[in-house]
């Protein structure tokens, strides 16, 4: 097949009814047919317009031409030859790309915004590179043999200097109140750390819990039974990870072969604290990486803590193509121990 074929069928294109902002779903059917094909062999979307320019996703399945990206996924968005670039113009837009799980949602983990980039005559593409590993994006479409990744759209129209706002960084500002402890009113007490934090701020991410820890005793005894908590359970890397994202709404930055290792910590913590944002996070997150190794003990955590999609996932992983019978001994222990009736479903159908 030579490269940029033809659109895959199945792809579909939407914009918003801003015409500045759009965004395209590019669906592809039995992607390991397109495996093979080599380093730089595109197969490309349908065309969607945005912001009245053509534009265009292309999909490598064997790396984007580079020898040292044979191994991953790359895509890459492109705007289509337009008159109006000719003369010198450019367009300048900003975008997201998105893999799907199989409900349509992104996952997480594998959404990557960004900043504006400046197309032109001379260069109508912008290749992100290295943007999965072909042994994950297997793992995670390997059963339906297909995908869907998202390209949002949006143009930037050039703005007079002194018109021109910032963008908001309320996050930052209040993450620096719990990087340097600035105000701090309680001192959580975990793994042999220390950490400041402000019980207002919690109490109004985690009120179930934290507020009613802090504000819900008498007005005498607060201070005395609040200025300092100790943390049983959680280790202090999980911990530090959950108030980050209680302050700024985000994760911290997590090494690559510790994700999984914190991601079911701290779905734990923050079903403990009620962080409910967080704990869908760490739910999606952990959908995305099943596999025979990790597959009962997610299932065991999904049963403890009420992640029905998470459980589902698990539960359709072991059902399907013997995995259930590839389970370690121990890990089966701990299933039987843990979900006896899911153990007797799926040793029916293994």
């Amino acid at each position: 097949m030579a490269a940029d074929s033809t659109a895959i069928a199945g792809d579909t294109s939407v914009v918003s009814a801003d015409a500045a902002t759009g965004w395209h779903e590019f669906k592809v059917q039995g992607y390991s047919r397109y495996r093979g094909l080599g380093n730089g062999v595109a197969v490309r979307s349908g065309t969607f317009v945005v912001g009245g320019h053509s534009w265009r996703t292309k999909y490598f399945p064997d790396g984007n031409g580079q020898e040292e990206n044979t191994n991953w996924v790359c895509f890459s968005v492109n705007l289509e030859h337009h008159p109006g670039i000719d003369g010198g113009n450019v367009v300048k837009a900003r975008f997201t790309l998105s893999l799907l799980d199989n409900d349509g949602h992104p996952i997480p983990s594998y959404t990557k915004r960004y900043q504006v980039h400046i197309f032109s005559s001379s260069k109508h593409s912008y290749h992100e590179s290295r943007f999965i590993k072909i042994e994950d994006f297997d793992s995670l479409y390997e059963k339906d043999d297909c995908f869907c990744i998202r390209c949002d759209v949006t143009i930037v129209e050039d703005v007079p200097q002194e018109s021109a706002l910032p963008l908001p960084d309320l996050h930052r500002h209040i993450g620096s109140l719990l990087d340097g402890d600035l105000g701090g009113d309680v001192t959580f007490e975990v793994g042999g750390e220390e950490l400041v934090a402000h019980k207002y701020m919690l109490a109004a991410r985690s009120r179930p819990v934290f507020n009613a820890q802090f504000f819900g005793c008498p007005m005498k005894e607060k201070a005395a039974c609040t200025a300092r908590v100790r943390i049983v359970g959680i280790e202090a890397r999980v911990f530090k990870a959950m108030l980050h994202f209680i302050y700024t709404d985000s994760l911290p930055e997590i090494a690559g072969g510790d994700k999984i290792i914190v991601a079911q910590h701290l779905l734990v913590a923050s079903d403990r604290y009620c962080v409910e944002r967080l704990k869908l996070i760490c739910e999606s997150m952990l959908c995305t990486f099943i596999n025979k190794r990790i597959a009962a003990t997610t299932l065991v955590l999904a049963e403890q803590h009420g992640c029905h999609r998470l459980k589902e996932m698990c539960h359709r992983f072991l059902k399907s193509n013997d995995n259930f019978k590839a389970v370690a001994d121990d890990d089966y222990e701990l299933l039987k121990r843990s979900c006896p009736s899911l153990v007797d479903e799926l040793r029916s159908v293994a």
